[in-house]
Order: C-alpha cells, then sequence, then structure tokens
C-alpha cells in the first residue's frame, strides 16, 4: 500500500498521522491561541488544538519559545507559554501551516 499524499509505501511515509492512522496535516488542525490570566495577575498564552500523534509537541514548543524568547510547557490541553504572545504565535502558526485563529477577547 502506498500513502495518499506521497505515494510513498506506507513503511517510507514520514506524513503525519493522527491516533486513528489517517493522515493529519497542519491545516487540517482547528488550532487556537488564547491568553489566560494565572495567578499573580500574570499572563500565559494557551495553545489547543493540536493532535498530539501527529504533531511533535515537544519540538514545536521548543520553536515557539525561541520565537517568542519566553518559557513554557506540554500540557494536557496542549502547550502553554508565559507571557501573552497570543497575536504573534498566531502569525508564527499560520507561517508553519497550521489554521490558527485568535480566541477569546
Amino acid at each position: 500500500m502506498t500513502c495518499a499524499v506521497c505515494e510513498k509505501p506506507l513503511d517510507d511515509c514520514a506524513c503525519p498521522r493522527g491516533a486513528d492512522g489517517e493522515v493529519l496535516l497542519p491545516q487540517d488542525q482547528q488550532v487556537r491561541v488564547r491568553r489566560e490570566r494565572r495567578k499573580g495577575n500574570k499572563m500565559a498564552t494557551v495553545v489547543t488544538g493540536l493532535d498530539p500523534v501527529a504533531t511533535d509537541l515537544k519540538a514545536l514548543l521548543k520553536e515557539l519559545k525561541n520565537r517568542c524568547a519566553a518559557g513554557g510547557g506540554v500540557t494536557a490541553d496542549g502547550l502553554e507559554l508565559q507571557g501573552d504572545h497570543r497575536d504573534k504565535l498566531v502569525a508564527v502558526l499560520k507561517e508553519m501551516g497550521y489554521a490558527a485563529k485568535a480566541a477569546g477577547g
């Protein structure tokens, strides 16, 4: 069998796949970026809607932290960065091919 996207044999295919085994490209993921106020009146930016199987969350987090010069981590919901970086993250994620949208106010 061959992959429908890259037309390589499934053993050689490197296309991102979801938990169900179907190809899940970045533009097919409904990514939302929102701001949250944390303890001590500090801001955090939360990225949700990423498929944890099809997306290398640790590598993506590292890239986003470098672009925003901020700390952060992988959470159960997705990714979290310290500070208010919502607009910048939406632009960076769109540049990477994700269908990202700003959420919240």
